[in-house]
C-alpha cells in the first residue's frame, strides 16, 4: 500500500459517520409553538442534503447548507391544543421527530436567583402542588452551562414536559405562577414556559454578541473568541489589566514576581477559609488572598508540560506557575484545570501561586484536597497537591477586573450556551428578574436596552419585555440615605420607559428585608401575568412645581392612588442637588396625583421608596405598588 493510500485509509477511519438529520434542541416532544407568528424550524443534516420537514400535514422541502444547517419556515397558526407531530427526514427516511406539540404562547423566564427560585421554595407550595397539573402548560428547563461563543446545542439535553405535581417542584416559581394565571385568564391558549436562569448572574452574561460588542467593544469580544480556541493565550492577553489593578492598589508591588515579599502561614485545611479559626478570614472572608504550593517534577515530566487542577476557588482566581499566568476564572463552583506549557516548567520544585478573591460569603477552596493535582503530559500519573499549601492575606481590597469569559459576569457567556441554541423561535415575550448582581455597576438601563434588542433579533420584534423591579431587601432606615438598590430600580424603570413594548412589574412591597430571596412569588407571578396581558402598570410620569407644592402625576393607575395603613404615603422624599439635602416629605393623594408640600425649601428632585428596603404603602386601587422612583422637578 502506498503512503497516499495509507493516509486516505487513515482519514476514512478517522472521519465520523455522517449523522442522521436532527432537529434543533428546542424541538422535543411536548414543545409549544408560538401562535400567530411564522414558525421557523431549524436543525442539522449532512452538508447539502435534501430534506423534507413535516409539521402536522404541512410539508416543506429544504436543503441543508454547506455547514449542514437547515431551516424550514411554516405559516403562522392559531392557538390549538390539538397535538402536532414535527419530523425531518432525508431521502432514505432517516431523521428525527417530536410529537405532542401544541400551539399557544411561549414565554422565556430569565435572570438570576429570584427568577430561578423553585416552586418548592415559594409560599404555600404544599397546597399549590396539588393544583399544578395542567397538560396545557409545558415546561422547559435549560441546563446551566456557559460558552465564550454562541452554541448550536445546549450543554446537556433539555426536554419539554407537561406541568404535573411532580414536574413543577424545581421549576421557577415566579414563571410558573405567571403561567398559571395566564392559563386561568386564557384557558383556550396552551402555554410554554422556558426556565433559563443562573443565580448570581450579571446582566451582561445574557447579552448577545452584538449587544456585548456595542457595550464593551471589539477588544473584549475578540478576547472571548480567542478564549474559545486558546484559553492560555486569552488569559495572557487579559492579565495586564489585573497587573495594573494590583500595582495601583498595592503601592506598585508585584508579589507574583517574588513571593518571598509576602508573609506566609500554613493553610489549616483545604476548605473555605471561613473555617480557618484565628486567621482573620474566619471573621472577614471577603478578601484577596495569596495561596502557594510547589510541585516537584523530573526533567522528563517537566519536558512534557501538563495540566494543573486546583479544584474550585471561591470566587475568583488568577493562577501562576513559576511566575507565568496560566488561568483566570470566576465561578465559585467551577473546577479549574489549566494547561501548562513545557517551557513554563523545569526539573525540581515548580511554584504554584494563586491570587484568590472572595467577593461575598464563603471564600477559598470550594472542593476537597483530592481535586488538587498536577498531571504531566497527556494523561500521565497525577501528582497530588492536596497538602503543603500556604496562604498570605493580601493588603489589597476590592474587586479585581473581571475577564470577559468569567462564569457569572462574562460577556454573553450565558446567552451563548443557554439562549443562542433556541435559534429563531418566536416568543410572546420575556420575563426578566435580575439586577441584584449589578448593584454598584453603572449603566444598567443601557444593558436592558441591549438585552431587549438582542432578544427581539432572535425571537421576533413582537416579543414583550417584562422587567421585575427589585424587591425590598437590606437594612431598614429611619432617615433618607443613598441606595445602590434604589439606583438599580430607577435604571429598570428608565429602561422600561424607553421601550414601547415593555412593562415594569414591581416587587418592592413583597420582599423580605432579611432575605434576598423572598418566597412570595405567588403574587409576583400574578402581576407578571397582568403585565403580559397588557394591563397597565403604575408608572411615574412627571413632577411639577406648582406654587409651594410638587405635583407628581402617574400613568397606569386604576382605582386611584391608595395609601394603605394610614392617611399618607410613606417613603416620599424631596431633595436638592445633594444626598444630604434629601428629607422626608408629607404627601397627600387625589385621584392619580400626589401633592407634596415643599415648606418653602428649595427642591430639584422627588423620590419614592428610595432605599434598599423601603416600607411601601402606596398602591393603586388594584393593590399594585407604585414603584420606587426619582423624578427631576419641572418648573
Amino acid at each position: 500500500m502506498t503512503r497516499a493510500s495509507l493516509l486516505a485509509a487513515a482519514a476514512l477511519f478517522a472521519t465520523p459517520a455522517i449523522a442522521a438529520p436532527a432537529l434543533a434542541p428546542v424541538w422535543t416532544d411536548h414543545a409549544v409553538i408560538q401562535r400567530d407568528q411564522p414558525i421557523a424550524i431549524e436543525g442539522s443534516a449532512a452538508p447539502k442534503e435534501a430534506l423534507t420537514v413535516t409539521l402536522g400535514t404541512a410539508k416543506q422541502s429544504v436543503r441543508a447548507d454547506a455547514d449542514g444547517h437547515f431551516r424550514a419556515t411554516f405559516p403562522a397558526r392559531k392557538a390549538s391544543a390539538a397535538p402536532l407531530t414535527l419530523r425531518v427526514a432525508n431521502a432514505a427516511g432517516e431523521g428525527a421527530s417530536a410529537s405532542d406539540l401544541l400551539v399557544g404562547d411561549v414565554w422565556l423566564c430569565s435572570g438570576q436567583s429570584n427568577m430561578e427560585l423553585p416552586f418548592d421554595r415559594a409560599l404555600d407550595s404544599f397546597n399549590q402542588r396539588h393544583r399544578a397539573a395542567d397538560d396545557g402548560i409545558r415546561l422547559l428547563t435549560i441546563p446551566k452551562v456557559t460558552a465564550p461563543v454562541p452554541q448550536a446545542r445546549f450543554g446537556e439535553p433539555a426536554a419539554w414536559t407537561a406541568a404535573t405535581s411532580e414536574t413543577v417542584g424545581d421549576f421557577s416559581a415566579a414563571c410558573f405562577y405567571m403561567g398559571k394565571q395566564l392559563r386561568a385568564d386564557r384557558p383556550g391558549v396552551p402555554l410554554g414556559l422556558i426556565n433559563s436562569n443562573w443565580g448570581g448572574s450579571a446582566a451582561r452574561a445574557w447579552l448577545t454578541p452584538e449587544g456585548g460588542r456595542t457595550l464593551y467593544g471589539d477588544k473584549a469580544l475578540d478576547l472571548l473568541k480567542l478564549y474559545s480556541s486558546d484559553p492560555l493565550a486569552a488569559t495572557q492577553a487579559f492579565v495586564p489589566q489585573w497587573f495594573d489593578w494590583w500595582r495601583t492598589h498595592d503601592g506598585g508591588r508585584e508579589p507574583w514576581t517574588d513571593t518571598a515579599m509576602l508573609d506566609w502561614k500554613p493553610v489549616p485545611e483545604i476548605s473555605f477559609w471561613n473555617a480557618w479559626k484565628g486567621s482573620g478570614l474566619d471573621t472577614r472572608p471577603v478578601a484577596n488572598v495569596w495561596l502557594r504550593n510547589k510541585v516537584t517534577l523530573t526533567a522528563e515530566q517537566a519536558s512534557q508540560g501538563g495540566s494543573l487542577s486546583i479544584g474550585a476557588i471561591d470566587d475568583l482566581d488568577l493562577t501562576f506557575v513559576n511566575g507565568h499566568p496560566v488561568g483566570y476564572t470566576f465561578g465559585w463552583g467551577v473546577e479549574r484545570t489549566y494547561r501548562i506549557p513545557a517551557d513554563y516548567l523545569h526539573a525540581g520544585d515548580n511554584e504554584i501561586l494563586i491570587a484568590a478573591s472572595n467577593l461575598w460569603d464563603t471564600g477559598g477552596f470550594f472542593a476537597g484536597p483530592d481535586r488538587l493535582f498536577f498531571t504531566p503530559g497527556n494523561g500521565g500519573a497525577a501528582i497530588p497537591l492536596g497538602t503543603g499549601w500556604q496562604y498570605s492575606i493580601g493588603a489589597v481590597t476590592g474587586e479585581p477586573p473581571r475577564a470577559p469569559w468569567d462564569v457569572n459576569a462574562g460577556i454573553g457567556v450565558m446567552h451563548n450556551a443557554m439562549i443562542a441554541p433556541f435559534g429563531p423561535i418566536r416568543l410572546a415575550g420575556v420575563a426578566w428578574y435580575q439586577g441584584e448582581s449589578d448593584v454598584g455597576h453603572p449603566g444598567y438601563d443601557k444593558k436592558l436596552q441591549a438585552l431587549f434588542a438582542g432578544w427581539r433579533r432572535q425571537f421576533g420584534a413582537q416579543a414583550r419585555m417584562l422587567i421585575v423591579q427589585l424587591a425590598d431587601y437590606g437594612k431598614l432606615l429611619a432617615q433618607p440615605a443613598a441606595s445602590g438598590w434604589a439606583e438599580i430600580r430607577q435604571a429598570q424603570l428608565d429602561g422600561v420607559a424607553a421601550d414601547a413594548n415593555a412593562a415594569l412589574v414591581s416587587a418592592i412591597d413583597i420582599g423580605e428585608p432579611s432575605d434576598i430571596h423572598p418566597a412570595n412569588k405567588n403574587i409576583l407571578g400574578k402581576r407578571l401575568a397582568m403585565a403580559a396581558e397588557g394591563q397597565p402598570m403604575p408608572m411615574p410620569q412627571s413632577a411639577r412645581l406648582v406654587g409651594d407644592a410638587v405635583m407628581v402625576s402617574f400613568d397606569g393607575i386604576e382605582g386611584g392612588l391608595v395609601a394603605y395603613g394610614g392617611p399618607y404615603p410613606l417613603g416620599v422624599e424631596l431633595c436638592g442637588d445633594t444626598q444630604e439635602s434629601c428629607r422626608w416629605a408629607l404627601a397627600t393623594l387625589a385621584g392619580d396625583t400626589m401633592r407634596i408640600a415643599t415648606d418653602g425649601e428649595p427642591v430639584t428632585r422627588v423620590r419614592h421608596a428610595w432605599a434598599d428596603a423601603p416600607v411601601v404603602n402606596l398602591h393603586d386601587g388594584r393593590g399594585l405598588p407604585v414603584p420606587g422612583f426619582e423624578l427631576a422637578i419641572e418648573r
